[in-house]
């Protein structure tokens, strides 16, 4: 079991998922979003996790100026696309940058589904994300879960990860549901938006890897 701590804005929470054994820690580059991080700070973050570990950028259809300056300025391992990225973007960037990219997708019922096998062709993971409402303000990290039913026991040709409202509580259940071998979790270890909080990511990591 691979699990992903998303949101990360402290050196305390890297140790905790450091601690915990997480194998993608990932930070935020999207400015409406409480966890979003300037350039500065997410490099000295980022010179904080151990080797080994997977770091994950995630932007939100950010434009080529913008990703250039991402992937030059930062040590970044992996691009995490959390916006409406059509799948000749997804290319597009996967070429530009040379940096294997994850395609979040958001799911709210079976008609969303083939989206799954439409970014399955031309991303190297798929995110399997809770599709936010109409009136979010931002597409990921709104604590919603999706109906797990919908994906029970699905394989794509690459590596997947559930996320949508997982917290410590919950994400057992969601393991057993879908099969899923990799989870990823921001809102559900915070003690506020964009306040991660240690314990919780502890016992998050806990029970993600006890299932």
């Amino acid at each position: 079991m691979k699990v992903k701590i998303c949101g990360l804005t402290d050196s305390a929470g890297i140790r905790a998922a450091a601690q915990g054994g997480a194998a993608y820690m990932g930070f935020v580059f999207f400015g409406k979003s409480p966890r979003n991080l300037p350039f500065d700070k997410a490099r000295e973050l980022m010179i904080e996790v151990p080797p080994g570990v997977c770091k994950v950028a995630l932007t939100v259809d950010a434009d080529d100026a913008f990703l250039d300056r991402l992937t030059t300025n930062l040590p970044v391992d992996m691009l995490q696309l959390h916006g409406h990225e059509a799948p000749e973007r997804v290319a597009e960037i996967r070429k530009r940058t040379g940096l294997p990219v994850m395609k979040a997708v958001g799911i709210a019922d079976a008609a969303d589904l083939p989206q799954l096998d439409e970014y399955a062709r031309v991303a190297d993971q798929l995110l399997v994300d809770a599709r936010p409402p109409r009136n979010a303000t931002v597409p990921g990290g709104n604590g919603l879960t999706f109906d797990w039913r919908l994906i029970a026991n699905r394989r794509w040709t690459l590596p997947w990860m559930l996320a949508g409202g997982l917290t410590p509580d919950n994400v057992g259940q969601a393991i057993g549901l879908t099969g899923a071998d990799q989870v990823d979790v921001s809102s559900g270890v915070e003690s506020a938006p964009g306040v991660k909080d240690e314990q919780k990511i502890a016992a998050f990591l806990h029970a993600a890897k006890g299932v």
